[in-house]
């Protein structure tokens, strides 16, 4: 009788020290996982971005881009724009139906903003900077709201598109080749990215009138605001 009790005993208390190694091993194990993908978070956070301070921020920078030039300025609409955002070409008739309407007493005033998430508006942005420093910046930014759909939400670069669109303006391609490829091109736009964050723009298109950013919600309204700034 005393075997048949012992037996069972040594059975369970060795099935009890499995289990526990088994509970230990696991343990270790999400410790372990635990630590990696801790590691791999902290090595991959990014920095936090440095924003400048919105009073800090020029809206208008002296090579911003000026496509309207009235003999008597009372107002200035500056507009952050992004030349792959859907809403910024669908915007872009009533832009050009107000610069007819109060171009003679307005400034608008593009900057660029790239968003991320569109894979070839920074360099759409490059391309049209490019046209401008040739004096054609406003011909290459009609050009590209133009194909929009063409090249817009491609997962392929278009720089090549680009350039047939600098050759049909005529542009000097050895010129061209250089100014897009410049480290300063690229400032350029990082600039107006960085001017425009530190502004509070989050997204295309978004104007400002006379130092104001504008929260729009129908083309009217947009018409009556610039009416009243140039009373």
């Amino acid at each position: 009788m005393s075997q048949t009790k012992t037996t069972p005993a040594k059975t369970t208390t060795g099935a009890a020290r499995k289990a526990r190694l088994v509970i230990w091993i696991l343990l270790g194990a999400i410790v372990a996982a635990g630590a990696i993908w801790y590691a791999v978070f902290t090595l991959n956070k990014p920095e936090p971005a440095a924003v400048q301070p919105a009073a800090e921020v020029e809206l208008v920078l002296e090579n911003s881009h000026r496509v309207t030039s009235p003999s008597t300025e009372k107002a200035q609409l500056v507009e952050f724009l992004d030349f792959e955002c859907e809403a910024c070409r669908a915007a872009e008739p009533v832009v050009a139906e107000l610069k007819a309407e109060f171009g003679d007493e307005v400034t608008f005033i593009h900057r660029y903003f790239p968003l991320p998430g569109h894979k070839n508006s920074g360099q759409a942005a490059l391309a049209v900077e490019a046209a401008a420093q040739q004096g054609k910046y406003e011909q290459m930014y009609a050009k590209m709201f133009e194909t929009q759909p063409q090249w817009g939400e491609k997962q392929e670069f278009q720089n090549a598109l680009f350039r047939t669109f600098a050759e049909e303006l005529g542009l000097d391609m050895e010129q061209y080749d250089v100014t897009v490829a410049a480290e300063e091109t690229k400032e350029r736009i990082r600039k107006d990215i960085a001017d425009g964050k530190a502004l509070g723009v989050t997204g295309t298109p978004t104007f400002f009138l006379n130092g104001e950013k504008l929260t729009l919600n129908s083309v009217e309204e947009f018409r009556q605001k610039l009416a009243d700034a140039t009373k």
